[in-house]
């Protein structure tokens, strides 16, 4: 009975990170073109921190850190949330959604890279196939005419592209820092601070703030779909697996999330899928996989005896 209940977990947590984290790109788009971005981030993960909280409290979780742990979180939270998906959400009012969650997927190429020049580590054969195939993907993304026709699409891209920059040094960072030991507490923190500093970029850009009762309803079911299930939920079944199961299955939500983006802005933003970018998320991808497997193939082995 337990093995079973443990199996339905599993199942769950894997369509948490593979589903939900997949329509957050559909979620984001659908505020932010309602609300202000920085605004529409900050009130996500100030909420969802609060939530945290609260959470660990009811489960007798201590809420206690050391000075050199709160300052990390902040530092993380900043790193990852307030510019890493501050502004994704800038960006998505300018680019869709399957485009950005592509963009993104490319993210390991960058963190290798980014490993190789800040800590010299060297780069295995079969990620160097992954490294080239990831760089042809992105070209033939990034590529298409009515992308690099528009000036707004081209802004979209690169703060995109920031992000990744941030996401992957926040990567090596926190790898080494000292942050709380309990992973709920950890992310409470970061996504309470990455708030409070994105609603001082709101301030600082001038966004207008507004009710939450002025919203429409499909922005406040997507605010609370990207606080409840987007960030609490889906960072949690995240965790849940990286303790389960291996981290090479927990890395295929990678080659997941794009797929679903890709399918949610079609359907519901009537988004188009062109046949180049269907190409390019084939190529990408594959890269992407060379880049997380651990086998060898067989032409690297032959120079190996």
């Amino acid at each position: 009975m337990a093995k079973s209940s443990k199996s339905a977990l599993v199942i769950m947590a894997f369509f948490a990170i593979y589903f939900i984290w997949g329509s957050t790109y559909l979620l984001n788009k659908i505020a932010v073109m309602e609300l202000e971005p920085f605004m529409l981030a900050s009130c996500r993960f100030t909420v969802a921190g609060l939530c945290i909280f609260v959470l660990a409290k009811i489960m007798g979780i201590s809420l206690s850190i050391t000075k050199k742990q709160l300052i990390n979180s902040v530092l993380a939270g900043i790193l990852f949330l307030s510019v890493g998906n501050g502004l994704v959400v800038w960006a998505l009012r300018y680019v869709d959604t399957g485009f950005a969650a592509l963009e993104i997927s490319s993210q390991p190429l960058i963190i290798l890279l980014m490993m190789r020049i800040l800590q010299g580590k060297k780069i295995q054969p079969m990620s160097v196939v992954g490294v080239v195939l990831g760089i042809v993907g992105i070209y033939l993304l990034v590529s298409q005419k009515q992308i690099i026709a528009q000036e707004e699409s081209i802004v979209g891209m690169a703060m995109i592209f920031f992000c990744m920059l941030c996401w992957a040094y926040a990567s090596l960072f926190v790898a080494k820092a000292d942050l709380p030991t309990n992973y709920f507490v950890n992310t409470g923190y970061q996504m309470f601070f990455a708030g409070l500093i994105l609603s001082l970029m709101s301030l600082g850009f001038g966004e207008e703030w507004s009710s939450p009762l002025a919203w429409s309803g499909d922005v406040q079911i997507s605010m609370l779909l990207l606080i409840f299930f987007g960030s609490i939920l889906a960072f949690t079944s995240f965790n849940y697996l990286l303790k389960t199961v291996s981290p090479e299955k927990v890395a295929t939500s990678t080659y997941v999330n794009p797929i679903v983006a890709l399918l949610l802005g079609w359907y519901f933003l009537d988004e188009q899928i062109t046949l180049q970018s269907i190409l390019a998320a084939a190529i990408l991808l594959t890269g992407v996989y060379f880049i997380n497997t651990k086998k060898t193939l067989a032409i690297f082995e032959r120079f190996k005896r």
